[in-house]
């Protein structure tokens, strides 16, 4: 059980470290580029800040006094529910334990970029999709990791067939 927490509580500080070292070679290489090619017309770096949050939601209802306080305490809020969830899921598959911490690495990459910086720093340019970070690779990914594992968890076991014996195969 400790050697699994370790285990969790490294990848977590490792994920969270790969984000915040990314963004930080972001800011200090790409931010006097305007881009550079990775795959032509496909994916490249290109330094952006976000002050809003996922495809500017926020601009919708939060006047921009208010919306910097106002995201970190939703991003903190975040982070709280979700370690809460995931403690009690402590007996869950290991699968699940990956989701859960690829989901809070990512969450608390950008929350502590919200808090340290005010604004959160992008670089991952898929044309025609907004440009995004490790962290949000990382909230995506936990996602769908979670979704199989609800998926499979939900799926009822196999049936035993009997054999024509009348035994349980």
């Amino acid at each position: 059980m400790r050697l699994r927490l370790a285990l969790l509580i490294c990848s977590l500080a490792l994920l969270v470290g790969c984000d915040h070292a990314t963004k930080h070679w972001a800011e200090t290489s790409l931010r006097a580029s305007p881009r550079v090619e990775v795959v032509p017309g496909v994916l490249d770096l290109r330094y952006a800040t976000n002050r809003d949050t996922a495809f500017s939601l926020s601009r919708l209802v939060l006047p921009a006094a208010v919306k910097r306080p106002v995201l970190i305490a939703m991003g903190c809020a975040g982070v709280t529910a979700l370690l809460v969830i995931w403690v009690r899921r402590r007996r869950a598959r290991w699968w699940e334990h990956g989701a859960y911490v690829m989901l809070f690495a990512g969450a608390v990459g950008n929350v502590v970029d919200r808090i340290v910086r005010g604004y959160v720093v992008d670089f991952i340019h898929l044309h025609h999709w907004p440009i995004f970070n490790v962290a949000d690779v990382l909230l995506v990914a936990g996602m769908v990791l979670l979704a199989v594992s609800w998926h499979r968890g939900a799926r009822p076991p196999p049936a035993r067939q009997a054999d024509p014996a009348g035994r349980a195969a």
